[in-house]
């Protein structure tokens, strides 16, 4: 009878589990940057306060919201092609975490901008200073760093997401876990060893999170 953990078939497996981290870690990344910047943008266009852009994006956030991630990602991955526009299943997994989670740093850069004092706005406008240099100068500058904590649970969120994409056959860990074990029989060593992985990783990022948390509750 083999043993429950057999630590050289642990060793043989981790260099494919760590290539398939690479993957996890660079989805999470590129989708974060999507995330950051375009809720960044959503927050400012719906701070402007146009009429018929904020209402569109309104229900855009809404929507988006209001519907699981998956079904975002089966959408853009098998409903897309029949429109003629296809898409690798890495492109795809970076696109729908990285707009599913703009609609929620959008808002949590809205609650920074909202708490820059009016005063600032006042000072900006008595100094006759452009927009652009309004935004750029003298508002995000203090409402970005309100709001990094909250930013960084989002991230961290997302690379916790990424096994969803499984299901268009991106071949983060968890995937790369399952293929072995289903070639090897042996599940306890691939599935211990990604959950292990994760561990390590989000681990020490939610706990550099809690220190900016708790920095800026010192402020």
């Amino acid at each position: 009878m083999s043993p429950l953990w057999d630590w050289d078939y642990a060793w043989s497996i981790l260099p494919d589990l760590l290539r398939a981290l690479v993957v996890t870690i660079q989805i999470t990344l590129l989708g974060s940057l999507v995330a950051l910047v375009l809720g960044l943008v959503i927050a400012v266009l719906r701070r402007a306060r146009i009429p018929v852009v904020d209402r569109v994006l309104w229900a855009l956030v809404e929507f988006i919201r209001s519907t699981p991630l998956l079904v975002q990602v089966f959408f853009l991955f098998f409903v897309l092609p029949q429109f003629g526009i296809v898409l690798s299943a890495f492109v795809v997994g970076v696109i729908g975490l990285g707009v599913h989670y703009a609609t929620y740093t959008s808002e949590v850069y809205r609650a920074g901008i909202d708490a820059v004092p009016r005063g600032q706005w006042e000072a900006a406008t008595a100094l006759s200073l452009s927009r652009s240099r309004t935004w750029t100068g003298v508002i995000l500058p203090q409402a970005i760093p309100r709001v990094l904590p909250a930013l960084g649970n989002y991230v961290i969120s997302m690379f916790k997401e990424v096994p969803l994409l499984i299901g268009i056959g991106v071949v983060e860990v968890v995937n790369e876990a399952r293929e072995i074990a289903s070639e090897t029989f042996r599940p306890v060593e691939p599935y211990t060893i990604a959950g292990l992985l994760f561990l390590l990783l989000s681990y020490p990022a939610s706990m550099l999170v809690r220190r900016l948390e708790r920095r800026r509750a010192a402020v």
